[in-house]
This record gives structure tokens, C-alpha cells and sequence, in this order.
């Protein structure tokens, strides 16, 4: 798809993300108070199409307004940051830049405040919109989508234009529909409305089971002289309805769900148009283009959070069979060829499942090693870790870690045989690598703590919190720190000299 380019039209904001703790109410009122500790600004609206076209390596240019302030030149950064060409977002100086500000602790929102205008833009904004796009349509486009979410940029004049020169360069336009008159998307080849879009704008019309599916987009289609829809349909997947050039419709097609686990689906919508509309622009089929979609939207659905898809997730779903199968009874076991084996993640993955399994109420353990030859000792210090949390994570030390550690004859076994070995205990639910590669270089766990911040972090050993520089980390944010007994008798060192000494009487 890397060749690809699309052009995106429509209403971009900017999402702010404000993360902090609640520990006490507010004198003043009856309101928690939150300690902010940090924030986060992503694009929304329209902008979390670039960001799914972004990912899945496709040129996008934008085309939207902002306001003559700072927000706008945030947006337009962050934009221009995902190779987006941003040349097309207009300043208008009588409307801020949309923002929207969530406010969260501990993955609960507790409060979103808007700042937007949500009139329709001016006559002149209008015209200046409209000449963008007919010069991006003229330097070559392979497909549109309109992202209407309601703010004044997508007017009827401006989505009949772009739609009206569209079709004059036989340039598939896709549209994200908003509110309940489809009209103003006549000639549109394709339109993607939720369950509840679908019966809203067809009058309320059933659309539970497939057959009602279809008859109501035939109705929509008929009624507004749209070409297709794919109604997007959560856990039941999609359908994809076409209009026949003859008269009539296609046979419909029906495609299940592909989502690993439900978590939050923010943005899957935007998700599945951008994935659509670039295979679109690269000569897939509707129905082609669609079924990438549904696997693309069901890894984003399982994330937390507004995500975008990416090329190399989309990859891995399509061309192995660990996507149909990497969802064991909760959601996060590898169930490839039936035997249990937890998954071995980079950091930024791993954060993300730990956001998963906490957004679920569930406790999260962590503990950490060099594990190099593992024995009854390991085994019975990782039960009782795991047995006093919900989800155990191991910080397993790489190779160049333990050579700092133990000198250049360790590791006997090398990092990846030692995490294949500890993720299939009962016991562990994921590891993660993690040390120094010079000995100058921090050697600790406490990077990983902090980004993983686990609820109760296991220490082995005869130590006393206060000497732990983990524990201090784990504390700052509430969460325990536990000090477990190992068991006697048992020690990779030993173990090794046991053998060593083996080897040399048989010498």
C-alpha cells in the first residue's frame, strides 16, 4: 500500500488524554480531586484516519479547519509527524481548533470537556475546501473518504462538490456518515454506518439479524442514490450491501467478526474506512478491501484506547494462523497447537495487555530474574507469586544483562530458549526482556516497573524493602511491594557446579 494515496475530508480534532490519581474530594465541593501526573494529544475525528492510513503505510493528504491558535498547530504537527501532508488544513481565525479533553485515573474517565464550534464554515472557507480538493483530485488520488462527524466542515455544498468531482475522475469516494439524511451523499460509492446509524437513518428499521441488514441498506441505498454500504456491525461483524449498474442488488456478503477481545472500540470505525479506502485505492475489490477491514478493525477493538491499525498487525493476522488461535479463555494465552504458552512481548505491547487485564479488574504481579537454569526452586517461588495476584509478568534479564551479571560464561542458556521455558508454567502469564547492554547502563527492572506498574511487585530473597530501587518506584503509584521466602537447596550456581564438577571427574 505504500504507494497508495488518499485523501481525507472532514472534521479533525485534537483528543487530549489527562492521566492523574484521586486520592482525596475537594474542601470546596463534593468533587474528587485529580493529581495530574501527565497527558497525552493524539488526533481524533478525521485525524485518527491518517493515523490508521499512517500505519498502514498509505499517503494521505487532509484536508479540514482549524483554528488560528496553538491547539491548531499541535494538530497540524502531530499530522505533519505521521507523514500526513497537511498543506490542506485551513486556518480560520472566527473558530478554535476542536479539543477534547478526557480526564482518567486508573482507566476510568471521570470527566470530557469539549471546546469546538460547531457551526458550518463560512461561504469562503467553503470555496477555499472545495479548490483544495479539486487540486488534489487533479494530482492524483486514489480514493476519498469523507469523515463527517458533525462540526460544520462537511456541508452539503461541499460533500455534493467533492462527490460530483469524484466521479468525474471515476475516484471511489467513501463516507463516514453523520446524522439521519443520507441524501447529501448521493452518488457516494460507499458509505459506512454502525448498527444503530442503519436503523436511525432508515427510520427505524430492525437490523439485528442479517436479512434485516440487508433490507435496510437496500432502502438507504434506493431512498439517497448511494452505491454501497458495509454496516459495521460490533461483535457480528460486517455487511457489505451493493447496488447492480443494471438496476437491482448483488448478492449480499456477510463477514463474522474477527476481534480477538472487545475492550474498547474507539475509533474502529475510522479504523475500517481508512482500510477500505486503501484498498480501494490500490484495485481491491469492495468485499476484498472490506475483509481486510474486519480483521483490521477487530485487532484495533481489542485494544485500550483510540488505536490505529498497523501494517505489520494486519500482516501477521492475514498470513498466520496465531491470530485465529491466540486467544485462550482469557484472552491472552497462546493456544497454538494446544499447549499453553505465555507470550513473550516488547515493552510497548506489553503495556498494553497490562492496560487490558487491569481495564478487567484483575491484579497484576510482577517479578523478575535471570531464570537460567530453571529448578524446583524457580517453580515454587513463581506459584506462590502467582497465587497472591491475577496476572504474574516475569522481567526476564537478556543475554548481555547476565554477562554483566554473572560473568562472560553465563547465560548457559541463551534468552529466548529461557522465556520459552518460564512462559510455559502454569505459573507465568508473560515475560518481558529487559537489562544493560554496558555495564555503565542501568541494570535494574525499574524502567519496566515504572512503565508496567504492576499492583504487587515480588522480590525473592532476604532483602529489606527500603534497599529496593523498585520498591520505591512501585510505592509512588499505591501499589505493594512483597518480599517471598526462596526455597533452600536451590540455585542455578549450584546447579552449574554440580555439573562442572561432574564433568571433570569424568575427564
Amino acid at each position: 500500500m505504500a504507494g497508495t494515496r488518499v485523501l481525507v475530508i472532514g472534521d479533525i480534532m485534537l483528543d487530549s488524554f489527562v492521566y492523574g490519581e484521586v486520592s482525596r474530594i475537594s474542601p470546596e465541593s463534593p468533587v474528587p480531586v485529580l493529581s495530574i501526573s501527565h497527558d497525552n494529544k493524539m488526533l481524533g475525528g478525521a485525524g485518527n484516519v491518517l493515523s490508521n492510513l499512517s500505519g498502514l503505510g498509505v499517503r494521505s493528504k487532509v484536508i479540514s479547519v482549524i483554528g488560528a491558535d496553538e491547539n491548531g498547530k499541535v494538530l497540524r504537527g502531530i499530522a505533519e509527524t505521521l507523514g500526513a501532508d497537511a498543506s490542506g488544513l485551513i486556518e480560520d481565525d472566527s473558530r478554535p481548533t476542536t479539543l477534547k479533553t478526557r480526564y482518567l485515573s486508573r482507566n476510568h474517565q471521570l470527566l470530557r470537556t469539549d471546546f469546538e464550534n460547531t457551526h458550518e464554515v463560512s461561504e469562503e472557507i467553503s470555496n477555499r475546501i472545495l479548490q483544495e480538493a479539486e487540486t488534489a483530485i487533479a494530482n492524483g488520488i486514489g480514493a476519498i473518504v469523507l469523515s463527517d462527524y458533525g462540526k460544520g466542515v462537511l456541508t452539503k455544498n461541499i460533500i455534493s462538490g467533492i462527490i460530483r468531482r469524484a466521479n468525474t475522475k471515476n475516484i471511489p469516494v467513501l463516507v463516514d456518515p453523520k446524522g439521519n439524511d443520507y441524501g447529501c451523499y448521493k452518488d457516494a460509492d460507499v458509505v459506512t454506518p454502525n448498527r444503530r446509524e442503519l436503523s436511525e437513518a432508515t427510520g427505524g428499521m430492525p437490523v439485528k439479524e442479517d436479512s434485516d441488514i440487508v433490507k435496510a441498506a437496500e432502502q438507504l441505498m434506493t431512498r439517497n442514490g448511494i452505491k454501497a454500504v458495509v454496516a459495521t456491525r460490533s461483535e457480528d461483524g460486517m455487511s457489505i450491501v451493493r447496488a447492480r449498474k443494471e438496476g437491482g442488488f448483488e448478492q449480499p456478503v456477510h463477514l463474522k467478526t474477527e476481534s480477538l477481545e472487545v475492550f474498547d472500540v474507539s475509533g474502529a470505525g475510522d479504523t475500517v474506512i481508512a482500510t477500505i479506502a486503501a484498498g480501494l485505492a490500490t484495485g481491491a475489490s469492495l468485499v476484498e478491501a472490506a475483509a481486510l477491514a474486519n480483521v483490521a478493525g477487530g485487532i484495533v477493538v481489542s485494544k485500550i484506547g483510540t488505536a490505529a491499525i498497523r501494517a505489520a498487525e494486519l500482516i501477521k493476522a492475514q498470513n498466520t494462523k496465531e491470530y485465529a488461535l491466540q486467544t485462550g479463555p482469557v484472552g491472552d494465552i497462546s493456544t497454538i497447537d494446544r499447549a499453553r504458552q505465555a507470550r513473550v512481548l516488547p515493552l510497548e505491547d506489553a503495556v498494553e495487555q497490562v492496560q487490558k487485564w487491569r481495564a478487567r479488574g484483575l491484579r497484576i504481579g510482577f517479578t523478575n530474574g535471570c531464570f537460567d537454569i530453571l529448578h524446583a526452586g524457580h517453580v515454587g517461588y513463581l506459584n506462590q507469586a502467582r497465587n497472591k495476584c491475577d496476572r504474574l509478568v516475569v522481567g526476564l534479564n537478556h543475554d548481555a544483562s547476565i554477562r554483566i551479571l554473572k560473568g562472560p560464561d553465563r547465560p548457559v542458556n541463551g534468552q529466548d530458549a529461557r522465556a520459552s521455558v518460564l512462559g510455559a508454567l502454569g505459573s507465568v502469564d508473560m515475560v518481558v526482556f529487559f537489562g544493560a547492554e554496558e555495564k555503565s547502563e542501568d541494570n535494574t527492572p525499574c524502567a519496566l516497573v515504572s512503565s508496567l506498574r504492576p499492583d504487587i511487585f515480588f522480590k525473592g530473597g532476604d532483602y529489606e524493602i527500603e534497599d529496593l530501587p523498585e520498591a520505591k518506584i512501585v510505592r509512588s503509584y499505591g501499589g505493594d511491594v512483597r518480599i517471598m521466602t526462596l526455597y533452600e537447596g536451590f540455585s542455578t550456581t549450584s546447579t552449574i557446579e554440580k555439573m562442572t564438577d561432574k564433568k571433570d571427574k569424568v575427564a
